[in-house]
């Protein structure tokens, strides 16, 4: 029977609050070593992505909608219509979803669009690592994985059942040492990297792959829209696309969905839908999420002069950024990461940020290793010159404060050999 109380603000009668089972003493114990320290003392009890709510006047480099296409009116115009005719939609998985649904014609116009011959449509980005390395690695697959590939791809890894063997950021000699020590397998790497913006050496590494007898994965989530004819993607810019075995992405960056996808040969396609659980046992987008896509598929290939605009604002705060002597020559894309290190440190650099209007997204561990934590700035294209010179003279306000020059990298960049 229900338990039933009073509710003391309106007098009405509703479940009673405060009657679930306690935590195990086992998991209690895990939360006081592994958490408390870190919220009580080095986050001061504020969640650390959790800062002030923007107001008006703020600039928001927190998003990675690169191409400012929200709201775009032939991505909404094609949601509202998907909306209004799909009566006869099944809510399912996504492979029961037939060859002639929306759904597989949208795959196929993604696959068309990076190059490859079929892809697979995800719930996320996320998934969509998980899914494919599942299927493609197992326990007699060495796996090379990039130090700073996102955490899906390492999960991806360990779902396969896999051991991964991470070499050197973008160090494709590192690389070459490893697969000649652990031999064939796959390699793994990001086109542009998550958390710094620094662009993957790709055609170093796909010959480092092909001499090694290697499969390779790219992961495309930062480089999808933004890079390559009509923002076909790194690969694509490269001329890899057909010596890369697979690419990844994330939709919820350029194409500013949420969804996610990976391609993969025909002969692949039907084994992978049998054992690739992430497909088998979440459903399918829904009608409007695959018309908006579809439709942001096209607004994306019309963007060259929005990819302009984001290499332009990009280079101006970069180069403004560094002369002012932050340490941000890590990366070169539109990712910025400003790494103040410890997560104090982080957490003082973004309230200085937000105290004048300047909103980035703070990074830590798990998505960083400890004591590397940063304030990550993603630039857009719909940036004006007036947001660009607020951001720039804030932090040229703010750097006598936090000091970039005395962070931990840059102090390493000062003693690295030439």
């Amino acid at each position: 029977m229900e338990v039933v109380e009073k509710n003391i603000t309106t007098g009405t009668a509703g479940p009673a609050r405060g009657t679930d089972p306690g935590l195990s003493q086992h998991l209690r114990g895990r939360i006081a070593r592994e958490f408390r320290d870190r919220y009580e003392n080095e986050w001061g009890k504020r969640f650390v992505t959790h800062g002030t709510t923007p107001g008006p006047n703020a600039v928001r480099l927190d998003g990675n909608d690169y191409l400012g296409i929200t709201g775009h009116a032939d991505i909404v115009n094609a949601q509202i219509a998907a909306l209004r005719d799909q009566r006869d939609f099944v809510v399912q998985s996504g492979v029961f979803q037939l060859d002639s649904s929306p759904h597989a014609r949208f795959e196929a116009a993604l696959a068309d669009f990076v190059g490859k011959d079929g892809a697979l449509l995800c719930q996320s980005g996320y998934t969509a690592n998980l899914g494919l390395i599942q299927v493609v690695a197992d326990r007699e697959t060495p796996v090379y994985v990039d130090s700073l590939a996102h955490m899906s791809l390492w999960e991806g890894v360990r779902a396969a059942g896999a051991v991964a063997t991470a070499f050197r950021h973008n160090d494709p000699e590192h690389l070459a040492r490893m697969v000649a020590r652990g031999g064939p397998g796959l390699v793994i790497v990001d086109s542009v990297y998550s958390t710094t913006g620094a662009l993957c050496p790709l055609t170093r590494m796909v010959e480092v792959a092909e001499q090694g007898g290697c499969m390779i994965l790219v992961d495309e989530s930062h480089s999808l829209g933004t890079h390559g004819p009509q923002g076909r993607g790194l690969c694509a810019e490269l001329g890899l696309s057909h010596r890369v075995h697979f690419i990844t992405a994330s939709l919820a960056k350029a194409f500013a969905g949420r969804a996610g996808f990976f391609t993969m040969p025909h002969e692949l396609r039907h084994y992978l839908m049998c054992h690739s659980f992430p497909s088998i046992f979440s459903s399918c987008l829904l009608p409007q999420e695959v018309a908006g896509l579809h439709a942001t598929l096209g607004v994306v290939e019309r963007s060259d002069a929005e990819r302009a605009a984001l290499v332009r604002n990009t280079r101006r705060l970069r180069t403004r950024l560094t002369e002012l002597g932050y340490p941000i020559h890590q990366g070169s894309e539109q990712i910025i990461s400003l790494e103040a290190g410890p997560e104090k440190d982080t957490l003082a650099l973004r309230d200085e940020l937000e105290r004048r209007n300047v909103f980035g997204a703070v990074f830590c561990a798990p998505a960083t290793s400890r004591n590397r934590s940063m304030v990550r700035l993603t630039l857009n294209a719909g940036l004006t010159d007036a947001e660009l010179s607020h951001v720039e003279a804030v932090a040229e306000e703010i750097a006598p404060i936090v000091k970039p020059w005395e962070w931990q990298i840059a102090r390493r960049q000062r003693t690295k050999p030439d």
